[in-house]
């Protein structure tokens, strides 16, 4: 019996995951210079968009555990780009606010997404084609969302 359907090349996760590592690698050449990590840049986009969230919003947003998320949250409040605080109408809540040096670092971040999807595109891939694979992403990550709140 052939076993093609467990060959590397036939795996949906496989692309998905060199991907990630590869677009990840490219995004880590430009956050070097304002020290920051790739993960630490997702919370700093989402309190850009939206200072005074809870840890909670932050870890169903970015599809990650509270356990994976609060030391990254400790270490950018030791970094000094955070604060947190529990909520005063309910104390279970954390909420996360940006400082004056995490605000000021998005004036510095502004051109990373330009300057990846320079990076990104070619002579075979257009930024078109680039958007059009963002779109079909999202649709299956919310699809899986979907999915996994079924269940």
């Amino acid at each position: 019996m052939e076993y093609d359907q467990l060959k590397l090349e036939n795996q949906l996760c496989f692309p998905i995951y060199a991907l990630s590592r590869l677009i990840i690698r490219e995004y880590k050449l430009l956050l070097d210079d304002l020290n920051l990590t790739y993960p630490q840049y997702l919370v700093l986009l989402l309190l850009w968009e939206t200072d005074g969230l809870a840890v909670n919003d932050i870890t169903e947003k970015l599809v990650l555990n509270t356990n994976t998320v609060t030391p990254l949250l400790k270490r950018m409040e030791v970094q000094g780009l955070i604060t947190r605080q529990r909520s005063h109408e309910d104390e279970r809540r954390v909420i996360v606010t940006l400082t004056p040096q995490g605000l000021a670092l998005r004036d510095k971040a502004a051109t990373i997404p330009e300057r990846l999807v320079s990076s990104l595109s070619s002579n075979t891939m257009s930024v078109d084609d680039l958007n059009h694979m963002v779109s079909q992403i999202y649709k299956l990550i919310d699809h899986l969302s979907n999915k996994q709140e079924e269940e």
